[in-house]
């Protein structure tokens, strides 16, 4: 059978879609697919991982009929009400939930130690984890005992979770993306940050003087929607973020906000320099692997300029994008990487680069 013919798209004017080669990093592997039988390995720690044990922990409860969260499924108990067990529930019901938080960790540390064994993800110094269980304090539990595990095997690897809100951090990454002359003319841009479960859009200020770390860039305005709680196509998915697009340039204009003809977006999957999706992105409604689909084109067609400038729009993965939002503080090591905790487990590996003027000639 002929192979199908890929869908036009206009390239963007710089820069490449799922770039190595970013101005403040290397991207050194996103991505990483490690097989665990038929599954992959960071279904371990994903958010079905975390149900998968919950369910199984409540099952003793269960049988003597104490089971402190009733007869629901362990998929409509959400991290907030966990939360709220483990601090406000009595010793057993707190016991739970702590034993449900030592299982995911110990799941978590087989995870990374299999990484670390992975010619990409050899001799990293720190890893810092997101994803929106980082958001709640079982997920700050669990990353706090993912690195008291790693220590006491003495795997010389140190384990943070990510600075900022994880509902921010997919959109404060976008500003990694862009050309340094949308810094000099310019104070905010547009992000899209497309998840298994949401897509978030959000306006991102930033201070020019603050190139190239952006220490202190913000999400000035931001949405979200939840597509996951409907049945929604494809092309209902891309109309949405497309109208959210719209609505946050609008809010730029009336913010007298200097808008970047920029839009950087952060997706799940392997991500071609054509900005089609090789693969990876499963999650999502409908088929966003078609090469009949092409994400960046579609946006500029929806939105062909910001202000009396083209779109420019630059596409790249999810956790790609959430770990640049890190970038500021990892310069103090050479090799870093990042692990989101969410549909499935986002991974991707960063080299720092040397600034030029330190280079040996």
């Amino acid at each position: 059978m002929a192979e199908e013919q890929k869908a036009e798209y206009a390239p963007p004017l710089f820069g490449i879609h799922g770039g190595t080669i970013l101005p403040d990093v290397n991207v050194a592997s996103y991505n990483l697919e490690v097989k665990d039988g038929d599954k992959f390995l960071g279904d371990r720690a994903s958010k079905k991982a975390i149900v998968e044990i919950l369910d199984k922990v409540r099952k003793p409860f269960a049988k003597d009929g104490h089971d402190p969260f009733g007869d629901r499924p362990s998929d409509e108990i959400g991290k907030k009400e966990l939360d709220r067990a483990l601090e406000k529930g009595d010793a057993e019901v707190a016991g739970l939930v702590h034993t449900v938080i030592e299982e995911f960790a110990q799941e978590f540390a087989t995870v990374v130690r299999r990484f670390l064994k992975e010619k990409a993800w050899r001799d990293v110094e720190r890893i810092a984890v997101g994803g929106g269980t980082r958001g709640h304090r079982i997920g700050e539990l669990a990353i706090g005992r993912l690195g008291a595990i790693l220590k006491e095997e003495k795997i010389a690897v140190e384990i943070v979770p990510i600075a900022q809100d994880p509902d921010d951090a997919g959109l404060l990454g976008a500003v990694h993306l862009a050309p340094e002359w949308i810094f000099k003319g310019y104070d905010a841009l547009v992000a899209v940050d497309i998840g298994g479960s949401n897509i978030r859009v959000g306006l991102i200020g930033y201070d020019r003087k603050d190139a190239p770390l952006f220490k202190h860039a913000e999400v000035a305005e931001r949405s979200i929607w939840c597509h996951s709680e409907e049945k929604t196509s494809r092309e209902n998915a891309v109309t949405s973020m497309t109208d959210m697009i719209k609505d946050a340039i609008e809010k730029a204009g009336k913010s007298k906000l200097k808008l970047a003809p920029f839009v950087g977006v952060g997706c799940p999957g392997i991500i071609e320099p054509d900005g089609f999706i090789d693969r990876g992105a499963q999650n999502l409604p409908g088929n966003w692997e078609s090469t009949r689909f092409n994400l960046p084109q579609r946006i500029k067609e929806a939105i062909p300029l910001i202000g009396d400038y083209e779109t420019q729009v630059i596409l790249h993965n999810d956790a790609v994008v959430q770990g640049l939002s890190e970038t500021y503080r990892m310069r103090d090591v050479a090799r870093w990487g990042i692990l989101t905790v969410g549909t499935g487990l986002g991974n991707a590996r960063f080299d720092n680069r040397v600034p030029p003027n330190k280079r040996k000639t």
